[in-house]
């Protein structure tokens, strides 16, 4: 391995660790949310607040820091971004009040998909053409293997020494992270034309709106199932306490793979990617709402489901295809959107459940997001038809 390539390799590393401790941050916390209601004695209708106040943080910070940092180098940049993640969470730690720990929430929310756009760009402009989709993934991989080990292992910690420990790891890896881009990335001269005018052209571009409403839409399907699955396991399926962690986990690892497995799709077809992505998830949705009261199929059906969870990879190698000068916000409006999936999904499963259906009714609802972003997605794919000159063919 040349020191080239090896120094390509560690600093997506050091991306991946920032990830892993955004996934982290914000999956574990959600795990973790009746100890610290209990703790400040609130309910935990309450105590979500924290969680929705992260997401909101990602929607409000994803553009704005785009935006403001346009101009900026991204090795300083991203450093600078997951440092003030890591902060955030060291100041959630030591919250006296459970006001204090939402506002650090939302605080920790604000970095989130500025980080990860600018970071996949990052990753993907190191790698020659051809590859450019793979670091993407790579940089995603730091996600699903939170998913995999590091929230299982944070909540047990959170769990077993108090739920502040979390936060404090979680700022442990965020530094790690910082420190890593800052020795190990290497600093290019960002565009001299780079401007945050330009960056808000993004803001007129129908096929960058396009794209990002397709995992609007079509993510909110996994979210869907996503975030009943613990309490579908226990009520209807009357699973042991040990095998949500491990549903959750598989979860993870189906993730993971399909990160893979994406990354190759992206490269062949971004359409064509995306549109068998979407059609697994409405598949494996399906599928899982059949389960309902086997645990271990469940499971299984939600392993599956994770697999399908790559559709950011095509989609933000289409935005990164027609977003011209505005790559950084584009990429970090896909991490907002993405956010705004996990808002869609439950409460449209919610919805479903309030009103009487059952918990196979969340793997209906999210079989029907997901259709509806494939629907989205053909739209896009006969837009770019209709306008070729918005439309850069897959390397």
């Amino acid at each position: 391995m040349t020191t080239d390539t090896r120094r390509v390799s560690l600093t997506i590393l050091s991306l991946a660790i920032g990830a892993f401790a955004i996934g982290v941050s914000e999956f574990a916390a959600m795990g973790l949310l009746p100890y610290y209601a209990a703790d400040f004695a609130v309910s935990e209708p309450s105590a979500g607040h924290a969680v929705s106040g992260y997401a909101l943080g990602v929607v409000i910070g994803a553009p704005v820091l785009a935006v403001l940092c346009a101009r900026l180098p991204r090795r300083m940049v991203l450093a600078l971004l997951i440092a003030v993640f890591g902060a955030a969470n060291l100041l959630g730690a030591l919250a006296p009040s459970m006001g204090l720990l939402t506002t650090t929430r939302v605080l920790s929310g604000l970095p989130h998909g500025a980080y990860l756009g600018i970071a996949m760009l990052f990753a993907a402009d190191l790698l020659p053409k051809g590859r450019r989709a793979a670091g993407v993934a790579q940089v995603l991989m730091g996600l699903t293997i939170a998913n995999v080990v590091g929230v299982p292992a944070a909540s047990a910690i959170g769990q077993s020494i108090g739920w502040r420990s979390l936060f404090v790891i979680v700022a442990v890896i965020a530094t790690l992270s910082a420190v890593m881009i800052w020795r190990l990335a290497p600093n290019p001269q960002q565009a001299p034309d780079a401007s945050p005018l330009r960056e808000l052209g993004a803001l007129a571009n129908r096929a960058v709106w396009l794209t990002l409403l397709v995992g609007a839409v079509g993510f909110g399907g996994v979210f869907a199932v996503y975030s009943y699955l613990s309490a579908a396991m226990i009520d209807a399926a009357e699973a042991p306490a040990w095998a949500i962690p491990l549903a959750l986990s598989g979860f993870g690892v189906g993730a993971t793979l399909g990160n893979v497995l994406a990354g190759r799709l992206a490269s062949w077809s971004r359409f064509g990617g995306a549109g068998l992505l979407l059609a697994g998830m409405v598949a494996t949705s399906l599928l899982y709402s059949q389960t309902i009261g086997n645990w271990p199929m469940m499971a299984a059906s939600v392993a599956l489901l994770g697999a399908t969870a790559g559709l950011v990879i095509p989609l933000q190698m289409r935005l990164m295809d027609v977003a011209g000068d505005a790559q950084t916000l584009a990429a970090a409006l896909n991490h907002a959107a993405f956010n705004l999936a996990n808002a869609l999904g439950p409460f449209f499963a919610g919805l479903a459940l309030a009103a009487g259906y059952g918990w196979g009714a969340t793997g209906v609802v999210g079989a029907a997001l997901s259709a509806a972003g494939l629907v989205v997605l053909l739209v896009a794919r006969v837009d770019a038809r209709r306008h070729p000159g918005a439309f850069v063919p897959a390397e």
